[in-house]
């Protein structure tokens, strides 16, 4: 499981933004296919989780992404 993680890291580090925008998407179409096949039963309870998954990464990410942003227009 080490190994993986460190394929992991050298894959992100040789990645350029391209790369990691169709990771994106073909994560986010494997979330979509799984969505169209959840029981209506469910759905509810599934969109409730899948908000707090999206919160609690999206909000460190842009935090992340804003930082280097500010930091970058301060030394120009």
């Amino acid at each position: 499981m080490h190994r993986l993680f460190e394929y992991a890291d050298k894959y992100i580090k040789e990645c350029d933004w391209k790369d990691i925008a169709l990771l994106k998407l073909c994560l986010c179409s494997i979330g979509v296919m799984i969505g169209i096949n959840i029981a209506p039963k469910y759905k509810k309870q599934t969109a409730a989780v899948a908000s707090c998954v999206f919160g609690f990464t999206y909000v460190p990410l842009m935090t992340k992404f804003f930082k280097i942003i500010f930091d970058g227009s301060k030394k120009e």
